[in-house]
């Protein structure tokens, strides 16, 4: 099957967006050239058809994704792959803010490093980044894993419920009711299951898996500070 060539450059977005819906519903091939780092392109795309963009992309790129695998040649604005439900998105430089937001299964890849809030309030999924992740990363995530291979800044999982994170390199600090857990010889074969096939897999790696430590589960007038801290 040929690959369809859509060019963006300075024309409507709903114009491009309707080429390449077209294109993904006949399950081939997409190449988009001339991106200019617009937003909102490649939203709520269908299983069975792969998008690859040359150079780099706005805000919002490949949310509401079903199953589509988009290429990022470069870099992404906030939210990239914001409530996709399946599919893979690799962006091959840095990320903005909030990519995964409110995600609920597939796999997005960064290359590179990350914006704050990564993973904010997804509910499942696996998000890798090989870069550093930034403020804030897996804050309220209620599912789902955040796996961060060059380390995380500040605040990081704050307000987590049922999500994890998991650290290798430094933790700038901890957000609220985040506890750092031993992870077991089964929960790194886990992960390394979901690192395998990007070609990231290294059992060398000294692991720091973040969970919730319940405090904020149930609320308790007592404990009013915490919540008051996130």
């Amino acid at each position: 099957m040929s690959e369809t060539i859509i060019t963006v450059a300075d024309r409507p977005i709903r114009e491009v967006h309707q080429e390449i819906q077209a294109a993904a519903q006949a399950g081939g091939s997409i190449l988009i050239r001339d991106a200019r780092s617009r937003h909102n392109l490649g939203v709520g795309l269908p299983p069975g058809c792969s998008v690859r963009f040359e150079g780099s992309v706005g805000y919002y790129c490949g949310g509401l994704n079903t199953g589509a695998r988009i290429e990022i040649e470069r870099n992404a604005g906030w939210g990239c792959g914001e409530a996709m439900s399946d599919g893979h998105v690799t962006i091959g430089g840095y990320a903005g803010m909030s990519v995964g937001a409110a995600m609920l299964g597939g796999t997005i890849h960064v290359k590179g490093d990350c914006g704050p809030r990564v993973g904010v309030a997804m509910k499942g999924g696996h998000i890798v980044v090989e870069g550093k992740i930034g403020y804030q990363s897996g804050f309220m995530a209620h599912g789902g894993k955040i796996i961060a291979l060059g380390g995380a800044g500040g605040s990081c999982a704050d307000a987590l419920w049922e999500g994890e994170v998991w650290v290798t390199g430094d933790i700038q600090d901890l957000g609220v009711d985040a506890v750092v857990t031993e992870p077991t010889a089964e929960q790194v074969a886990e992960v390394d299951a979901i690192l395998d096939p990007l070609g990231l897999k290294d059992t060398s790696r000294d692991w720091r898996r973040i969970v919730a430590g319940k405090r904020l589960w149930y609320f308790e007038s007592r404990d009013a500070k915490a919540w008051l801290m996130i």
